[in-house]
């Protein structure tokens, strides 16, 4: 597959916006990039691999993952169209992928070589500038991430999330913008723990809740 099908794209991405459709199709190379397509639930990258290029995710949703001895999933953080990955993995002198890294639907992905994104950074100021604000906004995300398992108890990190979605979307009626199961999974928890503890706190009159919304009904529980 060549750039070309893929360039408006591209040029819509943050880090390459101030590049137009035709100067991305003559910047990138044959030598410099590849173009692959990945199945849904199929491994893009295996824990402790090495990490050589800088990828755009051009369509679908991928998703870093960690799985527990004892079998739990814990998503780490979910991407789509235009998302960066690995940007701050492939200049480490440490470059190996902490988590796993899954397609959670059917995706394409470009994967481009170190020495271009070098090149591009030591010609191009503006590339530079939000090649740095990329790896930036991914430690806050890994920050957050790490702030947030290390809450012990289900219901502490079901709080935690109410509280976050409740001044975000400033309603008492959260609306679930994932799955029960990808919420279980963002917990690190199973399904059925999940739904016991939103069961108990549904009987002890602090939420309720459906298959779209869980409701707060008192608030004193939010941080």
């Amino acid at each position: 597959m060549t750039i070309n099908k893929y360039k408006e794209i591209i040029s819509h991405t943050y880090l390459f916006n101030n590049f137009s459709p035709d100067e991305i199709n003559k910047l990138f190379k044959y030598e410099y990039y590849q173009i692959k397509n990945y199945k849904k639930n199929s491994i893009i990258y295996i824990q402790n691999e090495k990490c050589s290029t800088v990828d755009i995710l051009l369509n679908g949703t991928i998703a870093v993952q960690r799985i527990g001895e004892n079998g739990d999933v814990l998503t780490i953080a979910t991407f789509s169209c235009g998302d960066i990955i690995g940007g701050n993995l492939a200049f480490s002198n440490n470059n190996e992928y902490p988590m796993t890294i899954i397609s959670a639907s059917n995706s394409e992905i470009l994967h481009i070589k170190r020495g271009f994104i070098l090149e591009l950074c030591q010609n191009n100021k503006a590339f530079l500038v939000r090649f740095l604000h990329c790896l930036s906004d991914k430690t806050l995300v890994l920050t957050d991430t790490i702030k947030f398992i290390s809450i012990k108890s289900i219901r502490d990190k079901i709080i935690e999330f109410l509280t976050y979605e409740y001044y975000s979307q400033k309603d008492p009626n959260i609306k679930l913008n994932i799955s029960k199961k990808e919420l279980a999974e963002k917990f690190g928890i199973q399904r059925p723990s999940l739904f016991r503890e939103l069961r108990k706190m549904k009987e002890e009159k602090l939420i309720d809740y459906n298959h779209e919304y869980i409701t707060i009904l008192d608030k004193s529980i939010l941080k």
